[in-house]
């Protein structure tokens, strides 16, 4: 690179030839060698490489000027195809055009590979047929899931920012309101179509599956029909509402459905299976779920439909018969992986279900299913257990000294470890100070600290080994994260919608986004953690140089991993619109 006197910086460029310009008032020929190309619209320019001189000028030192630069331009251009360099000029004193933008990402190049692959494109212009809409639902879409994903915002930021992606979008930010409608509408349709997609090109089996439920909070105080207070995950004091997932054994999300904020976590089960089963035509399924979803009407109505379960059971809170027989180190066995288990078989095990419910009361009947339960113990549990409880006794000795401070979402776990502290069973709330003299509950600690380590699991699978069964079990992590993802990386909350069909459509986009970080994670082999690929997608932006050329500056271990896999071109410094283009084209087809 070179500076000269009239504040051009020049570097190596593509394609030139030789102009000459004649003027008509003169009447004489100025000579250049110049760079002929089309911008990002489409349309002719050049741009002047070289300034050669008068015509007239030139002849007195050339037998034949035309001859000479036009062989001169055509060994310019042979160099440049030799060494694939290329010459630009900028002006110094050049100014951007107002409201410019000229840093576009390219990474979400990779995010339109999966979307593709998927066929979203397709069966969203599809559904589009079936309106009477102007706007491109599909361009909406594609637009919602890539900021989404490298930029999660509300959809009024989703908009605002669409002219830093490279495909353009031509819609207003109504449109984008108004077809999020549309995407209630046809929200479980295109969850069917993804499923089918999954299972034709990832090779998706649904004889196990991983189900559990979190909720999500929205910035307003006001209850409805759909949001609602309730037991908030996150301890927030704000209208909830729940969602349960489903997930496959490579943590790639199958569907989900949103229930009320104050809908038990169990009572979700059932209607998902039965929607399950009844839109991807499912045969028997084995479940598995954590303590939370471990009911008697889940595991009978599952034992009903001839389904299998794994689910966690509680052991604090289980009978003291199942305690002791926990603690009883008799037909314990040791396992390669640093356990010690053990297990039994009961056909007969009680289980209550509910025969009919009427606002809290319900009546209950006892049945019997026949159930493996297995036990486990381990040091790494156990340290960790006695670590969060530890945390847990320091706040029940602070409410000790300063019970005023009590704080119902933040404290109420550290009350359970006082004696006396009187706290409303209805409100969850500190009652009026009692003469009782508040004291550490010693006992409980105790007992808790003979249980630490243990971890039991309930099954219907009486004839697959405990290690198989206690493998399939821990395999839950992956629903954990995915949900600790939709609120981190993809910030699916708090969430600003009111309208229930504009919420339902919100979480269709986060759902469509989980999916395909899930599947660019997986393709990756797990190397990289979906936050970690996401940031690195979104480093992957270019600079528009001067006329169709792109400046990157961004290259890492991620990016080398995406070439591998995806066929892409991250790390080069420069490359032309042309090319850019190109490889957009290539990721749709």
């Amino acid at each position: 690179m070179w500076y000269n006197s009239s504040k051009h910086f020049v570097l190596w460029v593509i394609a030139m030839y030789l102009r000459k310009a004649f003027n008509k008032k003169t009447g004489r020929t100025y000579l250049s060698i110049v760079h002929g190309y089309r911008d990002e619209a489409g349309k002719t320019k050049s741009k002047v490489i070289k300034s050669v001189g008068y015509l007239d000028v030139l002849e007195k030192t050339y037998d034949d000027p035309i001859a000479h630069f036009t062989k001169l331009a055509k060994e310019m251009d042979a160099q440049r195809l030799e060494n694939e360099m290329i010459n630009l000029s900028f002006n110094l004193n050049e100014t951007l055009e107002l409201n410019a933008t000229n840093r576009k990402n390219y990474g979400h190049l990779v995010a339109s590979h999966i979307y593709h692959e998927l066929e979203i494109d397709r069966f969203l212009d599809n559904a589009r047929r079936h309106t009477n809409f102007k706007f491109n639902s599909e361009a909406i879409m594609r637009l919602l899931v890539y900021a989404r994903l490298l930029y999660p915002s509300s959809k009024h930021h989703a908009y605002h920012i669409k002219d830093q992606f490279i495909d353009k979008y031509d819609f207003s930010l109504d449109d984008v309101y108004h077809c999020l409608d549309h995407f209630n509408d046809i929200s479980v349709e295109l969850q069917n179509h993804l499923h089918s997609m999954v299972c034709k090109k990832y090779e998706r089996k649904t004889d196990l599956v991983y189900y559990d439920v979190t909720n999500y909070y929205f910035e307003t105080e006001c209850q409805d029909e759909l949001r609602k207070n309730g037991f908030s995950k996150e301890g927030k004091r704000k209208p909830i509402v729940q969602m349960g997932l489903f997930l496959d054994t490579k943590g790639l999300p199958i569907t989900y459905k949103l229930f009320e904020g104050n809908t038990h976590d169990s009572q979700t089960m059932m209607p998902m299976i039965t929607e399950l089963k009844k839109r991807f035509k499912i045969g028997r399924i084995i479940i598995v779920a954590d303590k939370a979803l471990n009911s008697g009407d889940n595991i009978a109505y599952n034992t009903i439909l001839k389904n299998g379960y794994i689910f966690s059971k509680s052991i604090r809170g289980a009978s003291a018969e199942f305690k002791e027989w926990v603690l009883d180190q008799g037909g314990y066995y040791h396992t390669d992986k640093k356990l010690k288990l053990k297990s039994q078989i009961i056909h007969n095990s009680k289980v209550k279900v509910t025969l009919e419910k009427e606002g809290k009361k319900k009546k209950t009947k006892t049945v019997e299913v026949p159930q493996k339960f297995i036990v486990f113990y381990s040091e790494k549990y156990a340290k960790r257990a006695k670590h969060k409880r530890e945390e847990v006794i320091a706040k029940a000795v602070s409410l000790i000294e300063n019970p005023s401070k009590y704080d119902r979402v933040l404290d109420y776990g550290a009350a359970g470890y006082v004696l006396n502290f009187d706290v409303d069973e209805k409100t969850g709330e500190l009652k009026e100070k009692s003469e009782k003299l508040l004291i550490l509950d010693e006992d409980r600690i105790k007992e808790e600290e003979e249980l630490d380590g243990y971890y039991a699991i309930v099954t219907s699978e009486l004839d697959t080994d405990d290690t198989s069964i206690i493998e399939q079990y821990r395999g839950l992590w992956k629903i954990e994260e995915s949900f600790k993802i939709t609120k981190s990386t993809l910030r699916t909350r708090p969430i600003y919608h009111r309208l229930v069909d504009r919420i339902n459509a919100h979480f269709l986009v986060c759902f469509i986004s989980l999916l395909i970080g899930r599947i660019i994670e997986m393709r990756l082999d797990g190397k990289y953690t979906i936050g970690k690929i996401a940031k690195t997608l979104q480093n992957i932006s270019c600079s528009r140089l001067d006329q169709n050329y792109w400046l990157f500056d961004h290259r890492c271990e991620v990016t080398d991993a995406l070439n591998n896999e995806f066929g892409t071109d991250f790390g080069f410094k420069v490359m032309t619109t042309k090319k850019i283009k190109e490889n957009f084209a290539i990721s749709k087809k």
